[in-house]
């Protein structure tokens, strides 16, 4: 597999199918030739009916999430969440409004929207930002160009899941010809709160709809010029927390440019300009029964602009060389009103925090013979953070910003300015007489303290174990990555392995104040210090067909986390999980099951007054059965079905969130037996 032509074609190029400018998915390995990814259409057959690409992604081996109600699930991949993940939505980045992460980024990615979703995991490449040590997800928008002769094609669809009565309708339509098209999707979704399998109802309930429209120049088949505006609107979202989402909107805007097929030293050149406004509400009390002791609203902002331009050069020796630069600038601010009236400013929770990161990049693919092949990359960037009103005071007996962290660190929210050096280095090797290929890759990178972890300032004088401050002073995490790995694909089997160990110094970990190094107080207050920790584990995915129009897979992800400066567990890291599916396809229907499960875990960092404590115990192991069907009655149609969770299992997933300013932990039971029923027509 040569290695240069699949960097080049990994931006997700595929055919069309006509199917509503749903292009047909040609699914690759990875954007290079690794057991370490992974990329799949994004409406894959045997997904039930996921609120968003968060809870999508937890099917992928090696990616799990955090739930807090019904949308919003918080993708983690080997044990990192957060910022350790660059996620990018049709080439733009999004980060929410939410400092508790009520609105990743994902929660603005409605699944029907995309053609193609991509994980890369682990530190891979250097085209998509700095930071992203625990991956890469790539959520892509490919409107197939028009065929002389064509001018319409569109898509409808609409699904229904029984347990919490979830429902969803989106149209997709695009209009044009050789020359440039118009594409405009629409969606509407909507869920009450589900049950679980004991018949007890959680609170997971919301509302959601939106909206794209996108206007494209294609003069040539190597040309192509689209400008877009997406809107999002979400409404009414309960959390099992103590606070839900009255309102969570999103508006981008997004230009792009790409040409190919060029003569001369550049052969390809690739330009994104985009713009995200997340406006994002959350308190205690709109959609509760009143009762609320005291009422907290919290209205918060999160806009960032960014863009990126990238060259490709292609040597006489094949070696495909890709230059770029990008900029991303995020804006942040978040304010806590509190009393009978919401009369009392708070807190500054995100006190106007900047976050600006300038970029440049080289990467390298090339064979260096016919069966070994070296990918490369060096990148460096320049980042500054800054939190604008740290010196303002909500009056009274409450803190400000550079109060509280002068009280907890000894030092105010100085401007910050740092020089991050990373890249990664691939070697892979096919086996003579094998249908192997091994490969193994060192990488360095460097992911700097998000907004809350460096600026959060929440007060509470009453009881200082729910005060939540950010620490100013924190070191960007350097990441030492190692991974190893194998692929075969041989007739009838398809086998992907892969292992990592991953040395992080400054690991920025959320904890409690108890006098460590650099903590002033020992109040159990939630913190941030840095840490030296290491992260290990493995996937495996082994797909086999049978005769006949059978096939079954086996998946297996595993990852430890260390915290090597105090010994014991890394809060929050996801046990042995696994799945196994079975599965018959026939010329005009297809019928499945997967069980899909976890061990226990029992490495656990449970106890704030020794620890983090944002584990909320240990967690038992599951299992559950998941059956489904598809008919295509007629070309153009497509009807399918299934029952997830058919025994009715009452199980969690290990991973937890943080109730919203509140040191408690939530542990939110999975959805009960759900029967589930999608149609699709296109024309």
């Amino acid at each position: 597999m040569n290695l240069a032509l699949l960097a080049t074609l990994g931006s997700g190029l595929a055919r069309a199918d006509g199917d509503g400018g749903r292009p047909l998915i040609e699914v690759e390995d990875s954007l290079l030739p690794d057991p370490a990814s992974y990329s799949a259409g994004a409406d894959a057959a045997g997904g039930g009916i996921p609120a968003d690409a968060g809870e999508w992604l937890r099917s992928v081996p090696g990616v799990s999430g955090k739930r807090l109600g019904g949308h919003g699930i918080d993708p983690v991949i080997r044990g990192q969440s957060g910022n350790r993940l660059n996620i990018l939505l049709d080439d733009a980045y999004v980060h929410g409004g939410c400092p508790n992460r009520m609105d990743p980024p994902t929660s603005y990615a409605p699944l029907d929207s995309y053609e193609r979703v991509t994980v890369l995991r682990g530190s891979q490449t250097v085209r998509y930002g700095g930071g992203g040590s625990g991956g890469t997800v790539l959520l892509e928008r490919r409107t197939a160009a028009f065929d002389t002769g064509q001018h319409l094609r569109g898509r409808l669809s609409g699904a229904y899941g029984s347990n919490g009565e979830r429902r969803s309708l989106h149209a997709d339509v695009a209009a044009g010809d050789e020359r440039g098209f118009v594409r405009a999707l629409v969606g509407r979704s909507k869920s009450n709160d589900y049950e679980d399998g004991d018949g007890e109802k959680v609170r997971s309930a919301y509302r959601e709809r939106g909206g794209l429209l996108i206007l494209g120049l294609t003069p040539d088949a190597d040309t192509r010029l689209e400008a877009s505006i997406e809107a999002s609107r979400g409404e009414d979202i309960l959390f099992a927390g103590r606070m839900d989402a009255p309102k969570s909107d999103d508006d981008v805007y997004r230009l792009k440019f790409s040409r190919q097929g060029m003569d001369g030293f550049v052969s390809r050149v690739e330009a994104e300009l985009y713009y995200s406004d997340v406006d994002h509400v959350m308190d205690n009390f709109s959609l509760r029964p009143p009762g609320a002791s005291m009422k907290m609203e919290v209205p918060s902002s999160s806009n960032t602009g960014g863009g990126r331009i990238s060259v490709e050069h292609v040597t006489g020796a094949g070696a495909l060389w890709t230059l770029g630069v990008d900029v991303q600038i995020n804006e942040r601010s978040a304010t806590r009103y509190a009393g009978p009236t919401l009369a009392t400013l708070n807190s500054l929770l995100w006190p106007d925090v900047e976050l600006d990161q300038r970029g440049l990049f080289l990467e390298l693919a090339m064979d260096l013979s016919e069966d070994r092949r070296l990918g490369a990359g060096l990148r460096y960037d320049l980042v500054q953070a800054s939190a604008g009103d740290a010196g303002r005071t909500p009056g009274g007996a409450l803190l400000g910003p550079d109060q509280l962290y002068t009280l907890y660190y000894g030092s105010r929210a100085d401007h910050v300015t740092e020089h991050n050096l990373g890249g990664f280095l691939r070697l892979e090797q096919d086996l003579a007489h094998w249908p192997v290929t091994l490969f193994a890759g060192l990488s360095r990178s460097l992911r700097t303290a998000d907004a809350t972890e460096r600026f959060i300032a929440a007060n509470n004088p009453a009881d200082p174990t729910l005060r939540w401050i950010g620490n100013p002073r924190l070191d960007p995490e350097r990441h030492r990555q190692l991974e190893a790995g194998a692929s075969l694909d041989a007739p009838g089997w398809r086998v992907r392995a892969s292992v990592y160990v991953d040395y992080v110094a400054d690991f920025i970990l959320r904890d409690t104040a108890r006098g460590q190094d650099g903590v002033l107080q020992t109040d159990l207050a939630t913190i941030y210090r840095n840490i030296d920790a290491r992260l290990s584990g493995g996937e495996l995915e082994l797909t086999r067909s049978w005769a006949r129009g059978w096939s079954s897979r086996l998946t297996l992800a595993r990852v430890f986390g260390s915290n090597r400066d105090d010994g014991g567990p890394l809060a929050q890291i996801p046990p042995l999980e696994y799945s196994l599916d079975l599965d018959y396809q026939a010329a005009a229907w297809t019928a499945g099951g997967r069980i899909r499960g976890a061990a226990r875990q029992d490495r656990v960092d449970d106890d704030p007054a020794s620890g983090s404590g944002l584990d909320t115990g240990e967690t038992a192991g599951w299992a559950t059965l998941d059956l489904y069907a598809s008919l295509t009655p007629r070309a153009g149609l497509k009807v399918e079905l299934g029952v997830d969770n058919l025994l009715d299992k009452t199980y969690a997933e290990h991973l937890n969130r943080a109730n919203d300013f509140d040191p408690v932990q939530v542990q939110i039971n999975e959805p009960g037996r759900t029967l589930w029923m999608k149609a699709k027509a296109v024309f």
